[in-house]
């Protein structure tokens, strides 16, 4: 029998000068980059939280806090290489993810190919269980204004259970 969850995942930086920018572990030349303690990459922040949602176990603040130096810098890919391992301690299976990275700029579609690979391969996983869009904000508020960057995405996991769980119609 198995076990099948999903999550959601958000995640919002500012973009400022003198940073690189990551997104799906992929450089960007870019003439800014998104601000924050690791990398800031938005779009695997975000998948981070939505494989973590699925499995019940917190959140990216919780495991790589923003308060701990021994992530300050650190590319977001050991994130998911991390995660990859809390997944394997319930031996649970990725069986998709769906993202969605919100800005006006770089424009990202080119590079998808190579995001997806550079994920997959942090997760362990064949990268068609990834799926990747990018879309603007139609110039409105600050991602409009091209002052930061966000992604959204969802995650479907499964693993084995023991035994089936008692239901209202098979319990005594």
């Amino acid at each position: 029998m198995m076990t099948n969850r999903v999550g959601i995942g958000y995640d919002v930086h500012p973009l400022v000068e003198g940073r690189r920018l990551f997104l799906g572990g992929v450089e960007f030349q870019h003439p800014k980059g998104l601000d924050g303690h690791s990398d800031a990459d938005v779009l695997i922040h975000a998948i981070a939280d939505a494989l973590l949602g699925a499995i019940g176990g917190g959140d990216i603040g919780h495991h790589f806090p923003n308060t701990d130096e021994r992530w300050r810098g650190v590319p977001s890919t050991v994130f998911l290489r991390e995660i990859r391992r809390h997944l394997d301690e319930k031996s649970a299976i990725i069986e998709n993810i769906d993202a969605s990275v919100i800005a006006e700029a770089p424009k990202i579609v080119r590079r998808i190919p190579e995001m997806k690979a550079a994920m997959a391969e942090a997760l362990s996983i064949a990268p068609d269980r990834i799926n990747l869009k990018a879309t603007t904000n139609e110039r409105l508020g600050f991602i409009g204004r091209a002052e930061g960057i966000a992604a959204m995405a969802v995650a479907s996991v499964s693993w084995p259970t023991a035994s089936p769980e008692p239901t209202a119609a098979t319990a005594d």
